[in-house]
């Protein structure tokens, strides 16, 4: 082969093996790109941030479900609040709730209010513990009264008492003696001034000083108006000394209680006996049994001060007098305490309701 045919065929197998690529690359490089027609995928939503569902079981006790009870979803941060009622299966259900800690309250008429918390975790489907509602516990407002309002409310309840609901009864209490609170000096007064302007004691003196001036008693005193004026005057006096002095006065210095009180049960014997000492037996303020000088000490004051307004015969004495007086009207109390015992409780309406049982 010439030589210049030799030369040829290596020149072109260089081109072959070198020039090609080069001329390739140099296209591409001056190709100009082309744009990509695809459109980016969106981007997922964050995981922590899918909202989630809360539901739960309202039930009793015994277990029944409860319907109509008023369920409330509350938070903090983030604020939210929802409110629900339960169906009749009991069930309550909050939907769309972004993650994060939660709490229930339930309430219902007549149950105690209960309460259940959580956290709600995103996309999550949370079942709250079934809420169980217990009965609520009434609680009632007891106000004790002081000593001195018992005592007013029981003395306005006795001055409703009337025999045969015209002649006052004031001083028999129908109250168990352990339920009995000890009247204040002030009290025992008004019940003295009670009793002694009632208009029927008014009344009652008005027959009593006629029957007196009927039997010419006292004769000292004669007869016509200014006697039975001075017949009336004596014995309403009498009343008024005798029931100050031996019912208020006397009890309030010596702390004793002046009423009679109602036995009602037990023995007649044991009635009969508790009714006859009552002149000298009588409880004190302090609710023991004592010796009732009250009423001694007040019977024999009063016996006094009745020399002052009844006239003293001539073969009388005053100590005479005083002591006949004294010890009459004693056994007048003995005599109505029995009388109180066993029969005027039924004749006097507006007694206590709480009066013991009769076995009479």
């Amino acid at each position: 082969m010439p030589p210049g045919a030799l030369a040829l065929s290596w020149l072109a197998l260089c081109v072959l093996l070198f020039g090609c690529p080069t001329r390739i690359q140099a296209q591409a490089a001056q190709s100009p790109a082309t744009p990509s027609t695809e459109t980016p995928a969106a981007e997922p939503q964050s995981a922590a941030t899918i909202p989630g569902t809360i539901s739960g079981t309202i039930l009793y006790e015994s277990g029944t479900a409860i319907a109509g009870a008023h369920v409330k979803l509350t938070r903090e941060n983030p604020p939210l609040s929802q409110e629900a009622v339960s169906g009749e299966r009991g069930q309550f259900l909050f939907t769309d709730i972004a993650p994060g800690p939660f709490q229930i309250t339930v309430t219902g008429d007549g149950f105690e209010t209960q309460s259940a918390s959580g956290v709600l975790h995103s996309g999550e489907t949370y079942f709250v513990p079934e809420i169980v509602l217990r009965l609520a516990t009434v609680v009632t407002e007891v106000r004790v009264k002081p000593p001195k309002e018992v005592a007013e409310a029981q003395i306005k309840q006795q001055e409703k008492q009337r025999v045969l609901g015209v002649i006052p009864n004031f001083y028999v209490s129908y109250v168990p003696i352990a339920d009995v609170v000890a009247l204040t000096p002030k009290q025992k007064f008004e019940l003295a001034w009670r009793s002694s302007v009632d208009p029927v004691t008014f009344g009652g003196i008005v027959f009593i000083a006629a029957f007196q001036q009927a039997g010419d008693s006292y004769p000292e005193w004669g007869q016509g108006w200014g006697a039975y004026g001075e017949r009336y005057g004596a014995f309403y006096a009498n009343v008024v000394t005798g029931t100050f002095l031996g019912d208020a006065v006397m009890p309030s210095l010596l702390h004793q209680d002046p009423r009679y009180f109602y036995k009602g049960t037990g023995s007649k014997k044991s009635r009969l006996l508790h009714a006859l000492s009552a002149p000298f037996i009588c409880p004190g303020d302090n609710g023991k049994q004592q010796v009732n000088y009250s009423y001694l000490i007040g019977s024999f004051g009063a016996g006094a001060l009745s020399t002052v307004y009844y006239p003293t015969r001539p073969h009388e004495s005053v100590a005479g007098l005083v002591v006949e007086n004294s010890l009459v009207r004693i056994a007048e109390n003995s005599i109505s305490s029995v009388a109180q015992e066993f029969f005027i409780r039924k004749l006097t309406p507006h007694r206590h309701r709480s009066d013991p049982a009769n076995s009479d």
